[in-house]
């Protein structure tokens, strides 16, 4: 199999290819820059070698002493600062690189519906965006100038050495290739432990979030044993995979220093014994001078210094892999993904909306669900019924513009709801779900969120039409209370009356429910209702997904949903 086609059929690699190549400019002007500044080594060597050589001749060295240590001060200097540059320059671009994956991954993962989940946990994209992306910056800062710099130092250095002596090049030509067959050996074993300790790291997360939000049930159940021992034995699993790419890491440091020691040795060998006189061969028509076997010698450990270079950062490879495996998994299976992102167009939705359904259809998960032909008329107040799985949430949903149709077509005041329309839509419409979203700020910011100026006799109109005033005045500090993550400080039905007037304060023109009296009480759930009956007097188009039989008996109309149908 050729290296095209294995970097085609290996996903990772493709992705990590890909980019790569977005930053390539960039990315060449620092390759540039660290080449440039590990090839002056070579006149520094050179300077060095004719000074030591004048010394050990007995002889004035050319160029005199202070010139000569002028200059290879100046090429150190010059050095220093090509490297830091070239150090800086990668550095921008992986931290740029970082930024711009965390920002598409933000992006698209925001866009995802939420009708279908794509099997991944919140626990476990935060440590992809928070930890795993941070391994690309090694990769792209440190790996890809060292790839450079091996394919181009030890050339070099071999033709000069060659150009002095032909027995000191073909033995760093032998010791040398022995490094990269090493790293390639051990490359499958690296990248696959790397893959297991990141997967272990995701999958710890995971655990640990299910199990902050399981927490009350799991004391009810006296389970708290089992679980810190399940936690324990994970943990001890995560550290197994961190040790094994930790021993891994060090076996080939070590294996590569015993390698590189082993030329550097030869070498010095060689040109120890060249010049006692012992070895008359090796070089070409004249013996090896002082000169040339100092500067070879200089040279040796720079020739395997790439190589060290390289597989020092071998593993910022593999862990870089690791994470564009994920990413590459992510691409191959996307979540589908809501309408909208296009250009707002409130005029457009101006007027009296109808809310109409056409061939509508729906497939996700190898489930297929037909909906018949509705139409909707501005105030009415719509329950949705029908069996579970029958498509009520679905419905809801796309006539949200929460996901896209897989045919068919919905239309908001004759106009089909597409990605032109899909925000200015939702800018309109407001949302009651079975588990509403609270915000961890005071119960005037959850009001408000679109962060302007708080109107208090607005909002406390709207808090008394969603009967949710008792609410309000249970709370220590009344709207400033801060309420805490997911609503923590009240109860389910308060939440969903707190949503309800969050509803009635933005004005919506439509307001869609899904279950609003699901899992509670006979109290409560009326309470929710007369909520609900408040909304619709203000003459607010309103569409309700429900079972419940008293909730659908105060509706206008029902539409009778069957599975599948």
């Amino acid at each position: 199999m050729s290296k095209t086609t294995k970097i085609e059929s290996d996903p990772a690699r493709r992705r990590l290819m890909q980019m790569a190549h977005r930053d390539r400019s960039a990315m060449a002007i620092a390759s540039g820059l660290s080449v440039l500044s590990a090839l002056l080594w070579l006149p520094q060597a050179w300077l060095v070698s004719r000074l030591l050589a004048a010394l050990v001749e007995g002889r004035a060295p050319v160029p005199g002493a202070p010139v000569a240590a002028g200059a290879f001060i100046t090429l150190g200097v010059l050095r220093h600062l090509l490297d830091v540059l070239a150090g800086r320059r990668a550095f921008g671009v992986g931290q740029r690189l970082i930024e711009r994956e965390r920002f598409d991954l933000v992006e698209r993962e925001s866009l995802a519906s939420p009708l279908i989940g794509n099997g991944q946990t919140s626990a476990a994209l935060a440590t992809l965006l928070a930890g795993k992306l941070d391994a690309l910056l090694p990769w792209a800062s440190r790996y890809r100038l060292a790839a450079v710099r091996v394919a181009i130092i030890p050339v070099v250095i071999l033709v000069v050495v060659a150009s002095m002596s032909w027995l000191a090049d073909i033995v760093l030509l032998v010791a040398g290739p022995l490094i990269p067959v090493f790293m390639a050996l051990i490359g499958i074993a690296a990248r696959q432990a790397s893959e297991k300790q990141m997967a272990a790291t995701g999958t710890l997360n995971s655990t640990l979030l299910e199990w902050l939000n399981a927490a009350a049930d799991i004391r009810l159940l006296n389970a708290e044993q089992q679980t810190v021992d399940r936690f324990r034995q994970s943990a001890e699993t995560l550290r197994s995979k961190t040790m094994e790419v930790l021993r891994i890491a060090f076996l080939s440091s070590t294996v590569l220093e015993l390698f590189s020691a082993i030329g550097i040795a030869l070498v010095a060998v060689y040109v120890g014994f060249a010049l006692l006189g012992t070895f008359s061969f090796g070089a070409y028509e004249t013996p090896l001078t002082v000169a040339e076997g100092i500067f070879i010698l200089l040279l040796a450990p720079d020739f395997f210094q790439p190589l060290r270079d390289l597989a020092a950062a071998w593993h910022d490879k593999a862990a870089a892999l690791a994470v564009a495996g994920e990413l590459a998994e992510r691409d191959r299976e996307p979540a589908p993904r809501i309408l909208g992102r296009g250009a707002r167009a409130d005029s457009l939705l101006a007027g009296a909306l109808t809310i109409a359904t056409r061939g509508l259809r729906y497939e996700a998960g190898g489930r297929e669900i037909t909906f018949p032909d509705i139409e909707i008329m501005p105030g009415e107040k719509v329950a949705i019924s029908g069996p579970s799985g029958a498509g009520k949430t679905t419905l809801i949903g796309l006539l949200c513009g929460l996901a896209r149709p897989s045919s068919g077509r919905v239309e908001i005041g004759g106009k089909p709801l597409g990605d032109d329309l899909a925000d200015a839509w939702r800018g309109m419409i407001s949302f009651v779900g079975q588990h509403p979203h609270i915000l961890n700020a005071s119960l005037r910011a959850n009001i408000a969120l679109s962060g302007e100026r708080l109107d208090r006799a607005r909002l406390d109109g709207a808090l008394a039409a969603a009967a949710a005033d008792g609410v309000v005045a249970a709370l220590p500090r009344g709207v400033d209370t801060r309420l805490g993550e997911n609503g923590g400080g009240v109860s389910g039905g308060e939440a969903r009356r707190l949503t309800i007037a969050r509803a009635i304060y933005a004005d919506a023109k439509v307001v869609f429910a899904d279950e609003p009296t699901a899992d509670l009480d006979v109290g409560t759930a009326e309470r929710v209702v007369e909520a609900l009956e408040a909304i619709g007097r203000k003459g607010v188009t309103l569409v309700v997904a429900t079972h419940d039989p008293r909730l659908i008996a105060r509706f206008d109309r029902v539409i009778v949903l069957e599975a599948g149908r």
